[in-house]
């Protein structure tokens, strides 16, 4: 775990609440093209995953400032799980296939300013009930892709809990860096600072729609099988820094 002090004022403050998170067990031979020079693919128990990933931005602020009508809205993302040895330090990160939001400007500024994969598509969501202090019944979110709707659907069970050390949980959910391909082959790193957060199991999850469309077809016929972990996490303020060079010895 890593909650840093880092001097430096924060690109972008913002809440994550209830993220769903579904992920699967993966060849690590499919996600080898996609890794960042610099990192290695990181795993659970010898195994690799991806994770697709549903959740609310909410009062998002850009160096500071509350963006108008780009404060409150959907991601749903789909990542994978790297590491960066830094000296004696293993910094654990994701790495993202492809990132979904409901607005352009959300978008072209994720794509200029980190080179993100991200993309603006129709979206809407569905938490019951709506009560950020709560834990909710269900949570839905869904998307368009061309003329088809596809979505994800989370009814937990039991009571929020802490992860625990060492646990599948802890792996899916605690990860405090970033890290992305740039367009010549290098690779920024960005550190994401946000306290642990609370899960809850989910039996049935639901990934309905065309996920080739959404993915591509190396990742759209594994998210049609069933995950083997489904969890809700109840999110919390979290702070995106900027995006620093890693020096890559080639």
């Amino acid at each position: 775990m890593s909650l840093v002090a880092v001097r430096a004022t924060p690109f972008l403050t913002a809440e994550w609440r209830h993220l769903v998170m579904l992920s699967w067990r993966i060849d690590p031979d499919l996600l080898a093209p996609l890794v960042p020079a610099g990192t290695t693919l990181d795993t659970w128990r010898g195994a690799h995953y991806v994770s697709l990933v549903g959740f609310l931005f909410l009062r998002t602020r850009v160096l500071g400032i509350p963006v108008p009508f780009h404060r409150d809205f959907e991601e749903v993302n789909l990542r994978f799980y790297v590491r960066r040895a830094l000296g004696t330090e293993a910094r654990r990160g994701v790495c993202f296939v492809r990132e979904l939001v409901p607005r352009l400007g959300i978008a072209v500024t994720a794509r200029l300013a980190y080179n993100e994969p991200y993309v603006a598509v129709p979206m809407t969501h569905r938490v019951e009930p709506m009560v950020a202090a709560l834990n909710p019944d269900r949570v839905e979110y869904a998307w368009r892709m061309g003329r088809n709707w596809s979505r994800m659907e989370a009814r937990p069970t039991g009571e929020s809990a802490s992860v625990v050390p060492g646990s599948h949980e802890e792996f899916i959910t605690e990860h405090y860096w970033g890290y992305t391909r740039q367009r010549d082959g290098g690779t920024v790193e960005y550190h994401v600072v946000h306290a642990p957060w609370n899960v809850r199991h989910i039996a049935t999850p639901i990934v309905d729609g065309d996920l080739t469309a959404t993915y591509g077809p190396v990742f759209g016929p594994i998210l049609k099988r069933a995950p083997e972990s489904a969890l809700l996490a109840s999110g919390s303020p979290v702070a995106v820094h900027r995006p620093m060079r890693v020096e890559v010895i080639r």
